[in-house]
């Protein structure tokens, strides 16, 4: 079995659970981390509770359990708007830090075709392609990710949602037309703004 620090497939970096844990603890400080982390296996627990270093790989089945855990705690009713609320909380914390070099004012295009380097931030295996589709529209496909999954891609969404609007653009909509949790050959997300 890999450790962390090594880029094996089935990996995600550290900075997509640091983000989860920051947001949980924004929402209801350490008790609500403590109630999260209650729900994972032990294992998962002492991984965890150590220090996450964002360069970092983790193994992704940590994170969809920890995602998994988080919905169920800050919003059982609504499972889709909290993995939604990930993604925009994961793109917030990491566009004004460490990424902040993809946002330009005013030019969603430039951070939307920097979406095969993102990409290799967030996934060790897979890739990401931009296509412009309009002056405010553009085409990301993802192929060859491994563990796809629905909660997953709607983080995804949540996460270019945001990623957006930090760059300039209102009334943002991103769709999800394919989807390789749902038998497509790839995922697609479809992005427009005004």
């Amino acid at each position: 079995m890999a450790t962390a620090g090594s880029p094996p497939s089935s990996r995600i970096k550290g900075t997509v659970i640091i983000s989860r844990l920051n947001m949980v603890r924004q929402h209801g400080g350490q008790a609500s981390v403590d109630e999260v982390l209650k729900r994972l296996p032990p294992a998962d627990q002492a991984l965890l509770r150590k220090m996450i270093l964002p360069i970092n790989w983790y193994p992704i089945d940590v994170n969809m359990r920890l995602d998994a855990a988080i919905a169920d705690v800050l919003s059982p009713e609504d499972r889709v708007r909290a993995f939604m609320e990930m993604g925009r909380a994961s793109a917030e914390e990491n566009l004004k830090g460490a990424q902040h070099v993809f946002v330009r004012q005013g030019d969603p295009q430039f951070l939307l075709s920097q979406a095969p380097q993102i990409y290799r931030f967030y996934y060790a295996v897979g890739s990401r392609t931009y296509e412009k589709t309009g002056p405010k529209s553009a085409v990301l496909r993802t192929f060859g990710a491994e563990n796809v999954t629905e909660s997953d891609c709607l983080t995804i969404v949540g996460w270019h949602q945001r990623a957006i609007e930090l760059s300039g653009g209102r009334s943002v909509r991103v769709t999800h037309p394919r989807c390789v949790a749902k038998g497509a050959p790839h995922c697609e997300y479809a992005c427009a703004w005004d």
